[in-house]
């Protein structure tokens, strides 16, 4: 059985791209439906067995026609070609309020043959060419599902993202110990795991976002995890295979470094056990690269210094999202020739340029200046000059020493 394995696609973002005027669209719609028909292509011409998507169809909760129909035409070439796939619900699938509908339930709504959508956790035997499969879906959990309990009615946040945690674990485990061992498995979860390395997709706030262990996802009766919501590819556990396929394209320039595509899995029986074999297969993402050029009080010349720069990454240049940032002294900021840079800058995607402008440090607070000065020293001082009492200055400091040094007050 192979099994393309696939997450986080995101139509709808637009950083970095130019307007059409004929269409009104972004042109970076253009980059992600590219990096999806590469996936779609690869499915048909390989003549994969089932495609599993882990959630985050679009950027937005709620996409507009334009970008529906285009996920809908992709998603129909396989479905029309008699591949089964799967769509998980994950957290930019959800609208604003419950009771409306998710991103990809239209799907579920019209019975599209062959197109499996899970907005719930649960139990699912899809039979593909190659056989049954067991999938047991974790799409991403509302904190209102939480909060809706009776139970919950008085938790503080840190409580509910535990008790999120929790139901978390408890639908994996139940699900995992109903499963029929004699057929394949495989767990499908939009969710967040400990162990991963970060993304830019997880500017979460500690506290505020279930995470749960790696030892929740990665048990035996699984054949393979599939996972959804860290944008950054990666594999966080051999047996059973516990992966993050990553965003199928660069969002922004944090994810500047990391490959972008899909996982091709294997699933063949033996004797008496089942095998599984996965690979990364990378799709031409769009290019995203960073110039750093730092100019010292010595250079005469900024401009011919970052010209410079520019030509050694020339090769990189064509197509790409280019980042220019430049470290220079006050003095020099007026030698810099924008327009001599922007020429040297043709051919680029798309282009910032970030100016890091250099000062002397200005004397403030006696003799030390506010760059050199320590927060204690700045807390004292700021009650000195608010003219509170010794006895309630030595209280206050105290307060603020330990909340500096990260305890308990």
């Amino acid at each position: 059985m192979k099994i393309i394995h696939f997450a986080d696609l995101h139509l709808g973002v637009e950083t970095y791209g130019r307007i059409d005027p004929a269409t009104g669209l972004s042109s970076r719609l253009n980059d992600f439906l590219s990096v999806f028909d590469e996936m779609v292509d690869y499915a048909l011409e390989n003549k994969v067995d089932l495609v599993i998507f882990c959630g985050d169809a679009y950027k937005s909760r709620e996409p507009t026609q334009t970008q529906q129909r285009e996920f809908a035409r992709r998603i129909n070439r396989l479905a029309t070609a008699g591949i089964p796939i799967f769509l998980l619900t994950g957290n930019h699938d959800l609208p604003n309020a419950i009771g409306r509908a998710t991103a990809t339930e239209i799907f579920d709504t019209l019975a599209v043959k062959n197109v499996y959508v899970a907005n719930k956790p649960e139990t699912l035997k899809i039979t593909t060419p190659g056989g049954p499969v067991q999938i047991v879906a974790i799409p991403w959990l509302r904190r209102s599902s939480i909060l809706s309990r009776e139970e919950t009615k008085n938790l503080s946040l840190e409580q509910v993202t535990q008790k999120m945690q929790e139901a978390i674990e408890q639908s994996i485990s139940s699900r995992a110990s109903a499963l029929d061992p004699s057929l394949p498995a495989v767990l499908v979860a939009h969710v967040s795991v400990g162990s991963a390395k970060a993304g830019s997709e997880t500017m979460m706030a500690i506290g505020q976002e279930p995470v749960i262990l790696q030892s929740t996802v990665a048990l035996p009766a699984f054949d393979y995890v599939a996972l959804g919501h860290i944008h950054k590819q990666q594999v966080l556990s051999e047996n059973p295979p516990v992966v993050y396929a990553g965003s199928l394209e660069r969002i922004d320039f944090g994810e500047e470094n990391d490959e972008k595509g899909f996982y091709i899995v294997d699933i063949s029986s033996g004797d008496k056990t089942r095998h599984v074999s996965y690979e990364f297969h990378a799709v031409r993402a769009r290019r995203f690269l960073t110039i750093n050029t730092d100019i010292g009080t010595e250079e005469t010349d900024p401009t011919t210094t970052v010209l410079a720069a520019i030509s050694i990454n020339q090769e990189k240049l064509k197509d790409a999202v280019v980042r220019l940032i430049i470290k220079l002294p006050a003095s020099l900021e007026s030698q810099l020739h924008n327009n001599d840079i922007k020429d040297a800058m043709k051919g680029v995607y798309h282009f910032s340029i970030a100016r890091e402008i250099q000062r002397e440090a200005r004397l403030r607070l006696g003799s030390r200046s506010v760059e050199k000065i320590t927060p204690l020293d700045a807390l004292k001082k700021y009650l000195e000059a608010q003219q509170v009492s010794p006895e309630r200055q030595k209280v206050l400091l105290e307060y603020g020493e330990k909340l500096i040094e990260g305890k308990e007050p």
